[in-house]
């Protein structure tokens, strides 16, 4: 059932607060955040952590900034377009089942603001995925072998089915 779906989607953003509590003053990039996930259920928990969302399909943006304005939050902002469009530096950047890692990555690593750093983990991505990693991981490192890629099992944060293949 959709609500059951919506749910899950909702605990499965959350996932990222079970890893990493932002700290006041946080800028996050959410990209390919379709209708909002992660960054609105992350913009509730984190009120004082800026959610900027991007999407190349304006609708699903709009739908994403509709939610955010009818309930109320002021820590989000939200741009329709292709991430290369960006002009700014984030602490995080954040997707959920968007394109593979070493895709995000090329699209985004000049995005991360690798000075200012007061978080409990290293600036940098925090993504949501599915399944065998390994080849992702791999094609990774041979763009950039200093990366540090730590694969949190969501299993750790939830007992549903759902996140059993959740990283």
């Amino acid at each position: 059932d959709i609500e059951s779906l919506y749910e899950k989607h909702i605990l499965h953003s959350l996932a990222i607060a079970k890893f990493i509590q932002f700290k006041p003053g946080t800028r996050v990039l959410d990209i390919g955040t379709g209708g909002g996930f992660p960054g609105i259920p992350l913009a509730i928990m984190f009120p004082e952590t800026t959610f900027t969302m991007v999407d190349s399909i304006a609708k699903k943006i709009k739908v994403a900034e509709g939610i955010s304005n009818a309930i109320g939050l002021e820590n989000t902002d939200f741009a329709i377009g292709r991430v290369e469009q960006l002009k700014e530096n984030f602490h995080f950047i954040t997707a959920r089942a968007v394109a593979p890692t070493e895709q995000l990555y090329k699209w985004t690593q000049q995005y991360v603001d690798a000075k200012e750093e007061f978080n409990s983990k290293i600036n940098g991505y925090i993504f949501l995925k599915g399944g065998d990693l390994r080849e992702e991981f791999k094609a990774l490192k041979q763009i950039n072998k200093k990366l540090v890629i730590e694969e949190v099992s969501l299993t750790q944060y939830f007992e549903e089915e759902f996140f059993e293949t959740k990283k």
